[in-house]
């Protein structure tokens, strides 16, 4: 899930956040537009990945790499405005892990080539609130046609909910990123069950 601190009360993103790893989310990126500095920044990434810790669940940081480096996060994303891929897998540890966004399946090739470990491809259904500008309804079309052409797990996002959430399943999906159908649900440990559902981890 992504903890998104950009126009919702902190506290209210870190309560929220508690309940969905308790609930069994795996992995929380940090995104946030609205801190004043890079020190209220640091504060609530590290309180995040306190959290993370505490469920032995992966924490990354959005855009920033600096900052996930600084705290000891698991990965940063990185979209398009943000520092090249190739050039964060040459400042990053081995097992740091480097996500990118791909809308296109020549993005996704690029990234692959670039040594990221993760894609996040979208958006799969429509333009979020939280990325106005995103190009909107892809389709999960995108992610099939993604999977044919690259080896890396494909996270899906944009418009995702326990509704369709297992249509991205079918089209190659390995999980999926949300925001609103996690953070603003009625029942937010119901709501990541209901996605958790689509992607049953496979025995070990």
């Amino acid at each position: 899930m992504i903890a998104d601190c950009t126009s919702r009360p902190v506290d209210a993103v870190l309560t929220t956040v508690s309940i969905a790893l308790r609930a069994g989310v795996r992995c929380v990126q940090y995104r946030d537009k609205s801190a004043a500095n890079d020190s209220e920044r640091r504060e609530r990434a590290s309180k995040l990945l306190e959290l993370c810790a505490r469920h032995d669940a992966l924490f990354i940081v959005n855009d920033r790499i600096d900052l996930a480096l600084s705290i000891g996060a698991h990965g940063a994303h990185l979209g398009p405005s943000d520092m090249p891929v190739a050039q964060a897998r040459q400042l990053a540890p081995a097992a740091f892990l480097l996500g990118a966004s791909a809308g296109t399946v020549e993005a996704a090739r690029r990234h692959e080539a670039s040594g990221a470990d993760y894609l996040g491809v979208g958006a799969v259904f429509d333009a979020t609130p939280s990325k106005p500008d995103a190009t909107s309804n892809r389709g999960p079309e995108i992610l099939r046609a993604i999977a044919a052409e690259v080896s890396l797990p494909l996270v899906a996002i944009g418009g995702i909910n326990p509704q369709n959430a297992a249509i991205c399943a079918a089209h190659g999906a390995t999980g999926v990123a949300v925001i609103r159908a996690v953070l603003d649900a009625a029942d937010p440990a119901k709501a990541v069950a209901q996605i958790l559902a689509c992607f049953p981890r496979k025995a070990e």
